[in-house]
């Protein structure tokens, strides 16, 4: 029998953004006549990164995991198990295959091999925790935190972690985009006919106050928290769930931080209004345990349109720029901007999901 899972969307997920760091920046395309699977029969390299080694190797853990972990799921018998040890090598190939006609990108074999062996290595350990009725305990766990169609809230959990990562103007501040999007729509138009259909960005944004910066804060903190509300089956779980937010969203920033300036700033971040948002948002999160699932949700659009007005109503900070500059020299580059886009769009995503939750008659 067939049951819902969210691995099998998290493994499309996660193979597109396996291609998209594959063939960043998909410019400048070109065909050379060459045969493009030369780079199979090449010689191994010489010189070589532990880092490129590490990362080719496990970066396709996840998908052959995920893969596998939907076979398991389906009921669907043995193809679809072998296709979790020959689809990552399959997709690998197309990918390595197709950085020949990239100029800025260079085709391995030995990037072929480590990305297989870690799409094996994935669907061998899901295979293994199958076995050992690891994965039947945590299906039943999940059974009982959490209502079934859970599964779009915990993808957004799982990623917002992730999206922390990118440095924002104000700590757990996702989602600043309209400047940038304003500024590149009007460089787009420039000296054409649809110039004069768009306004010229003109310096009127007023700065937050430290009341502003609080409340930005403190929203931005407690829309994952409402967002595990909005799915867990008892409210006496909330309250665990509101200190594992509030505890990990702080790791997290300041794991972000460390990375971006190094250890020494870690906790740099910590000023006056964020600690004051802390104890708003932790004060918010109790108050907030008994409200039903539809005023979860309700509430989560609420928080995410206070905290994305504050946001795109304010300008950016003065030392984001070079925030942003730190963080393109270090390893974060290697992901090609993959946490830069979930930076921007995790509050949209989680936004239309709160809406689309909200206008169901059956939510209760």
């Amino acid at each position: 029998m067939t049951r819902r899972t969210l691995a099998w969307p998290s493994a499309w997920l996660f193979g597109v953004l396996v291609a998209y760091a594959s063939l960043y920046p998909f410019e400048g395309w070109r065909v050379q006549g060459s045969n493009p699977f030369a780079f199979l029969t090449e010689p191994l390299p010489r010189y070589w990164l532990a880092f490129d080694v590490f990362s080719n190797l496990v970066g396709y853990v996840p998908l052959g995991f995920l893969l596998a972990v939907t076979a398991l799921r389906s009921g669907r018998g043995g193809f679809l198990r072998a296709g979790a040890f020959v689809l990552p090598s399959l997709l690998s190939l197309l990918l390595e295959t197709l950085q020949v006609y990239l100029p800025s990108r260079v085709p391995s074999n030995v990037d072929w091999a480590l990305n297989t062996a870690g799409g094996a290595l994935g669907a061998g350990l899901a295979f293994a925790l199958a076995r050992m009725g690891w994965l039947a305990h945590w299906q039943r766990v999940r059974t009982r935190l959490f209502v079934p169609d859970a599964h779009g809230a915990l993808l957004l959990i799982a990623l917002w972690p992730l999206a922390l990562l990118y440095p924002a103007s104000l700590p757990f501040g996702l989602g600043q985009v309209w400047g940038a999007l304003e500024l590149a729509v009007a460089q787009a138009l420039a000296d054409t006919a649809g110039a004069a259909w768009w306004p010229i960005p003109v310096a009127t944004a007023i700065p937050l106050t430290r009341a502003g910066e609080a409340a930005c804060v403190a929203m931005g903190l407690m829309a994952p928290c409402v967002l595990g509300y909005s799915v867990l089956r008892e409210r006496w779980h909330r309250l665990g769930w509101c200190v594992a937010v509030l505890l990990g969203g702080v790791w997290w920033m300041g794991l972000s931080s460390a990375l971006t300036y190094g250890p020494v700033h870690a906790w740099a971040w910590l000023t006056p209004p964020v600690l004051a948002a802390l104890c708003l948002a932790g004060l918010g999160g109790v108050l907030l345990i008994g409200a039903s699932r539809r005023a979860s949700v309700v509430w989560l659009v609420l928080l995410l349109l206070g905290a994305l007005t504050l946001l795109n109503r304010a300008p950016q900070s003065p030392y984001l720029a070079e925030s942003l500059d730190i963080w393109a020299q270090g390893r974060f580059i290697r992901f090609h901007g993959l946490t830069q886009w979930l930076g921007w769009l995790w509050p949209y995503a989680a936004l239309g999901h709160a809406i689309v939750q909200a206008s169901r008659r059956d939510l209760r």
